[in-house]
């Protein structure tokens, strides 16, 4: 496994979007893991695929926008960490990307020698939902593990936040099992990558 690499930037600004070129990130590792109807090829993991190979020959990120929602986010996303850091009696260290090989991750915060932090700033339905089923939510699981595959590290705190609201915090392990599995699935999507890639530079040359 390639040692792992801590790229000092903003979040969100040019210099991350510059450090993710062409890499797989966990954030869309759920994709990579992404069936279609039938079992058969899913669209969004062909479409994310395709993306990274343009990234890669044009040397541009596929997408670098944002909106209300988005811009709402990071404001809230700085009121959840100040929450967690109350509640946790923890100090959440702010970190730009994790590269590791052809693969990384930004996680929102790192926690002490071991541990991450992802904050997610749910709408209240949804945020509800959460706090009535007390379980780590699945969705997020692939991101999750993944950030955890990436940074070498043992645990992270997942944490759904909104103002005026309860804030939902609940803590996940390594899932040794899992992560075998989404290594796997995520070298095959590189291969397959790689072999598109070559495919479309011989029809260029």
């Amino acid at each position: 496994m390639s040692d792992l690499e801590i790229i000092d930037c903003i979040q969100g600004e040019a210099e991350w979007f510059h450090a993710r070129l062409g890499l797989v990130t966990a954030s869309e590792f759920d994709t990579v893991l992404a069936k279609g109807k039938n079992g058969g090829p899913s669209k969004t993991r062909s479409t994310y695929m395709r993306k990274l190979i343009g990234e890669r020959m044009t040397g541009e990120p596929a997408e670098n926008y944002t909106n209300a929602h988005m811009e709402r986010g990071k404001i809230m996303e700085a009121e959840a960490r100040d929450y967690y850091a109350f509640m946790s009696n923890e100090e959440p260290q702010l970190v730009g990307f994790l590269k590791r090989g052809r693969v990384g991750c930004s996680p929102d915060s790192l926690i002490g020698e071991s541990g991450l932090h992802e904050i997610k700033t749910k709408l209240p339905h949804l945020h509800i939902e959460l706090l009535l089923s007390d379980e780590f939510p699945a969705e997020h699981k692939a991101q999750c593990q993944g950030n955890l595959w990436v940074s070498g590290r043992n645990w992270i705190d997942f944490q759904s936040y909104w103002p005026k609201m309860p804030s939902f915090i609940k803590r996940a392990y390594r899932d040794e099992p899992y992560i075998a599995a989404l290594e796997k699935a995520v070298k095959e999507f590189i291969d397959e990558m790689d072999d598109l890639y070559e495919k479309i530079t011989r029809r260029a040359a």
